[in-house]
């Protein structure tokens, strides 16, 4: 049976490419035509290359044939989110008071990908400077899920995940400053890895909070998104939040297992929460079983209540939003779309007491997560306590962060990784999420990896 262009991964696209049973203007013309056919439903691109996708084809597709092989995402289409800058072309951060933003040079992830030789295909939906949304009083309309056009996609890397999910890519890179990568991984039925703090350059990516963002991919398999991390992580010398250390190597564990592996759940985050859906916790239950079925040794333990996390990382991410906008909320204030307006308008009242207080915390929670993971090789815990919810459900008193359970390990810096583990019985996709120790991205991967191949969510598509 021959398997449509969009369904081969990164890694299956890489093999055709390199023995020349595809070409990469192919898989280009391919991703575009999908652009053209399904975009207009859900609204993933604000700003589609098109001649630059093609340029970068033929430049692949002509290193393939010289023999020249700059790394795996060679020839692979992909696309960022639109906070990205990228060097003469509209970077918007989905918002009118930078709707004619033209970058002069690319931010540190669009290098790489360039010097990789990938496809950039376009730039994508998010939230307003990657906070307000989902809305509909910007220049551009928000991203809409494939599953379901009537729901929302999740956090600000909103296009990121109904790209990856509609197949239009197979991996685009989001941003994370309290799940905004793993929610629409959540809702989208895809995998998003937010990396330890500092292993990813932010430079060139407009922020939300210098202190909790993260930035990392969203992609359509575990393999994927590990690949993708490894072309974009490593030490940058011009971010100073970032890390100089050596890069691990994160594909080393797929295919290994989870044998002989300690997981912790804190199933005190979420059982108890109302809105925990019951389909949501019997499959998390379901994945937690199969994990032990394949010989991981699964234990409940206690970490500080979810939401002390969650009002910790809030206070920290409205106090420094605010301070990056201050200057545009006085004088532009009617120029920003009205949830942005009154979410960063609460970082107006945040006293300089109440941000120390929530930095004291943040030590002592990332300190007590870290100590839980001396003694296991991951958590697993929920990404989201429900499937998306629908644009009518999803405004100023009911946010679309509110069930989810991401916040915390922005607060720690840990890496944490949302993928599928089945559809509901409406249709949408439903969750979970694994944490690792700082820079052990490899661990979270092979459990990851191994849910996955009892799962197999990446052979389901949504009904575009």
């Amino acid at each position: 049976m021959t398997v449509p262009l969009h369904d081969l991964s990164i890694a299956q696209a890489g093999e055709r490419l390199r023995s020349g049973a595809i070409t990469s203007r192919q898989l280009t013309e391919h991703a575009l035509s999908r652009i053209d056919a399904l975009d207009d439903r859900i609204h993933a691109f604000i700003t589609v290359t098109r001649e630059r996708a093609l340029s970068d084809a033929s430049v692949a597709d002509q290193d393939f044939a010289n023999g020249v092989d700059r790394g795996p995402m060679q020839g692979i289409p992909f696309a960022l989110k639109d906070i990205y800058d990228t060097a003469g072309i509209l970077t918007t951060c989905h918002s009118k008071l930078r709707e004619h933003n033209v970058p002069g040079r690319d931010s540190a992830v669009a290098e790489k990908f360039a010097a990789q030789g990938a496809v950039l295909l376009g730039k994508l939906s998010t939230h307003e400077f990657a906070l307000g949304g989902p809305s509909f009083d910007l220049p551009w309309p928000p991203a809409r899920n494939p599953w379901n056009q009537d729901h929302i996609t999740g956090g600000s890397s909103s296009g990121s995940g109904a790209a990856v999910s509609a197949g239009i890519v197979r991996m685009a890179m989001g941003s994370d400053t309290g799940g905004s990568i793993r929610g629409p991984a959540a809702y989208c039925g895809v995998v998003g890895i937010k990396p330890t703090f500092g292993l990813v350059s932010r430079r060139g990516v407009f922020p939300l909070s210098h202190s909790l963002d993260h930035c990392g991919p969203l992609a359509w398999t575990v393999e994927d998104a590990a690949i993708a991390l490894d072309v974009v992580a490593g030490y940058d010398p011009r971010d100073p939040s970032s890390a100089e250390r050596a890069k691990p190597d994160f594909l080393a564990g797929l295919g290994r297992g989870v044998e002989g592996l300690r997981i912790a759940v804190p199933r005190h985050f979420f059982a108890q929460d109302p809105d925990l859906s019951v389909e949501t916790a019997a499959a998390m239950d379901a994945a937690l079983s199969k994990l032990e079925a394949l010989g991981a040794v699964v234990e409940d333990v206690r970490l500080p209540d979810y939401e002390l996390f969650a009002a910790c990382g809030r206070i920290i991410m409205f106090s420094e939003a605010f301070s990056i906008h201050e200057n545009d909320f006085r004088t532009r204030a009617l120029d920003f779309g009205k949830l942005t307006y009154m979410r960063m308008g609460l970082g107006a009242f945040i006293t300089a007491s109440d941000l120390t207080q929530a930095h004291r915390l943040r030590r002592q929670l990332t300190q007590s997560v870290n100590a839980t993971l001396r003694n296991y090789d991951g958590i697993v815990t929920a990404s989201a306590l429900s499937t998306a919810p629908r644009f009518i459900e999803a405004g100023p008193r009911n946010p679309a962060a509110s069930p989810l359970q991401s916040m915390s390990f922005n607060v720690t810096g840990n890496p944490a990784m949302s993928m599928p583990i089945g559809l509901a019985s409406n249709g949408l996709p439903m969750s979970i999420q694994i944490v690792g120790k700082p820079f052990d991205e490899a661990m979270v991967f092979r459990i990851g990896a191994a849910l996955e191949s009892q799962i197999r969510h990446d052979l389901r598509r949504p009904p575009l």
